[in-house]
């Protein structure tokens, strides 16, 4: 897993609340469970009208092509719990999600794919909205060491988070990563396990 330390990016804004799981990736792009080649389907219901056709989406504007950071509204990442939604945002580009609240599920799934959730007052959020609507200006700095968002006005922001998973984010470090650095433990404990239980290795 990528990880994550300092991000200056370009924000966009989204200011819809309830943005759920099927509307961050129809159902039609779950068939897949590779990791990648899913920004195609990202928010597609609301790129796209019925004939395939673009509409203005603000991912698909030139000022927010290259956007990493995506300020949104209440409740981000409700209904269903398919990890594919965290994939799509990740391989558009999105690495920061800030929001008033997330569900619980989509929250846990952000950073196991090592993206960074941020859970802010709705002031807070509303400022950041703001700056966001401003286009290729609306470039904004998370440092997760320092848990501050920097405004485009170098106003900074704060923002909470457990310690684990923001070292975990900062060391890249996924459920299999956390699990390789146990690798000594484990192979010591096969080891014993194979001489005392021979008869369960063959």
């Amino acid at each position: 897993m990528q990880p994550f330390t300092t991000l200056t990016a370009v924000a966009a804004p989204l200011p819809i609340v309830n943005v759920d799981t099927d509307m961050i990736i129809p159902k039609q792009f779950l068939k897949t469970i590779k990791r990648t080649g899913l920004a195609a389907g990202l928010f597609y219901e609301l790129r796209t009208d019925e004939q395939g056709n673009p509409k203005d989406f603000v991912l698909d504007r030139p000022a927010y092509q290259k956007a990493q950071v995506l300020v949104a509204g209440d409740n981000f990442g409700c209904g269903s719990s398919r990890e594919h939604a965290p994939w799509a945002l990740l391989d558009f580009g999105i690495r920061c999600v800030i929001a008033p609240s997330f569900a619980d599920i989509f929250y846990n799934n952000c950073f196991k794919n090592g993206i960074l959730p941020i859970a802010l007052p709705q002031e807070q959020v509303d400022l950041l909205m703001k700056d966001a609507e401003n286009g290729a200006n609306s470039t904004v700095t998370v440092d997760l060491e320092a848990q501050e968002i920097t405004r485009p006005d170098g106003q900074k922001i704060r923002f909470d988070l457990d310690p684990f998973r923001k070292h975990c984010l900062i060391n890249g470090l996924d459920d299999i990563g956390l699990t390789l650095q146990q690798t000594s433990e484990i192979d010591s404990f096969e080891a014993k396990r194979k001489t005392a239980q021979p008869w369960l290795a063959a």
